[in-house]
């Protein structure tokens, strides 16, 4: 049996299927009256040795793992960076046993210890960054945990189930080995709550339905999640104490004329419960309330009936004030005869804006006294 091997090569010699040898690049031979005779052929192009021998080789022939391969043990503890040619090309994740041909590309093994930090230096996670315009892609990208946070947004880093960490905006990234990450994003801007159809007896046992929105932020994301489950369903569930707090101790009447009185009660009570659990309500504020039909229509009647008192009065106090005035006049006229004359002579004013042509006979004394011929 003849054997190639290139200069690219290595071949795994076997003598009746027991390892015999690795083989440098040239040519052997190999005469079957000494033996069964078969090899495998690993090109060098591919670092790894894949072999089921690898194993066997480790075990048994220290010598020859010695002079053929890079040896890679990664710890229960830590994770390998294996470089290429200096480049990152593959993570080795915890409890892995690897050999590398020497022969090929130039290898080199970086151990990161991952007991206690986790976090992926900032340095591996530039050339991770974007993995995709990379000349070749990185092996073992999916045991990183990202962690990005948009900006107006803080992170919430929970490391087996417990929160540890609260993240500003940025990217960062974990080790997801040994443990499970998890990140909650959590928005700081201002946000709206809805409080709608709450149906609620005033203490006139009046039924009112009423619309409610408060905007709210966290003030510390940290603590309100440490103390609250869900912090938004909590702030609601207030809201709705706070109403009935609010309308439930008033009459329709006590509402209708302060209708301010529910925001302010709300708003006070939202300040005590909410004190120290990391959130604030910004603002709170009544949208509508809505009466039952037949209480629409009774306050109707009395709306229209104040209107009706009011407009009678008006116009009684403008009939008292006109008769004062021209009870004022006569008595002027009375004893002031060229005030009477002045006062004819405004009525015959009025009454010539009102006809065509006026005839007069005898003076004026005559249409005064009524000897007035109107013609058309």
């Amino acid at each position: 049996m003849k054997i190639k091997v290139q200069k690219n090569e290595r071949a795994m010699l076997f003598k009746d299927k027991a390892f015999e040898a690795i083989l440098a690049p040239g040519g052997y031979s190999r005469s079957s009256l000494f033996g069964n005779y078969q090899f495998q052929i690993f090109d060098m192009e591919k670092a790894l040795f894949d072999s089921p021998f690898a194993e066997y080789l480790r075990r048994h022939e220290p010598a020859v793992v010695a002079e053929n391969f890079e040896i890679a043990d990664v710890g229960d503890e830590e994770v390998v960076l294996r470089y290429e040619n200096g480049s990152l090309a593959e993570i080795l994740p915890p409890g892995t046993r690897k050999l590398f041909w020497k022969w090929g590309a130039p290898q080199q093994f970086e151990t990161v210890k991952i007991s206690e930090d986790y976090q992926v230096s900032s340095k591996l996670l530039t050339y991770l960054a974007q993995p995709t315009l990379r000349g070749k892609a990185v092996t073992g990208l999916q045991n990183i945990f990202p962690a990005q946070v948009p900006e107006s947004f803080v992170g919430l880093l929970k490391v087996d189930g417990k929160l540890v960490a609260q993240l500003n905006p940025g990217k960062t990234a974990y080790w997801r080995f040994n443990r499970d990450i998890q990140l909650e994003l959590v928005d700081t801007r201002l946000q709206s709550l809805e409080v709608s159809g709450q149906e609620i007896l005033t203490s006139n046992k009046v039924n009112l339905r009423i619309n409610l929105n408060a905007h709210w932020q966290y003030e510390n994301a940290t603590l309100a999640f440490a103390r609250l489950a869900k912090p938004a369903e909590h702030i609601y569930r207030e809201l709705q104490f706070a109403l009935r707090a609010a309308v439930g101790t008033r009459s329709l009447d006590e509402l209708l004329e302060d209708k301010q009185v529910i925001d302010r009660v709300v708003d006070q009570h939202l300040q005590d419960k909410l004190s120290g659990f990391g959130v604030r309500v910004v603002s709170v504020g009544v949208k509508d309330i809505v009466l039952p039909g037949e209480m629409k229509v009774l306050l109707a009647q009395v709306v229209e009936a104040e209107k009706a008192a009011q407009a009678n009065v008006i116009r009684r106090r403008e009939e008292t004030n006109a008769t004062h005035s021209m009870l004022n006049t006569a008595r002027v006229m009375e004893n002031n005869p060229i005030a009477l004359r002045l006062k004819e002579l405004e009525t015959l004013e009025k009454v010539a804006e009102r006809i065509d042509k006026i005839s007069v006979f005898g003076g004026l004394d005559q249409v005064l006294n009524g000897l007035v011929k109107i013609g058309a």
